[in-house]
């Protein structure tokens, strides 16, 4: 991998948690709320089953 792409990629999440951080209580459940609904967009692994590590 790529050290700068690593680097450039950890930056990025930190501005977006940084961001997430700002926000007011009520803003932050909407945010938690829009990305659960992603994840059950996308297929998550169903019950009973457990999902395999990266």
């Amino acid at each position: 991998m790529d050290t700068n792409h690593g680097r450039v990629d950890e930056t990025e999440g930190l501005r977006l948690i940084r961001a997430f951080l700002t926000l007011p209580p009520d803003r932050r459940a909407e945010v938690i709320a829009f990305v659960e609904e992603l994840a059950r967009a996308h297929g998550r692994p169903g019950e009973g089953t457990e999902a395999s590590p990266r």
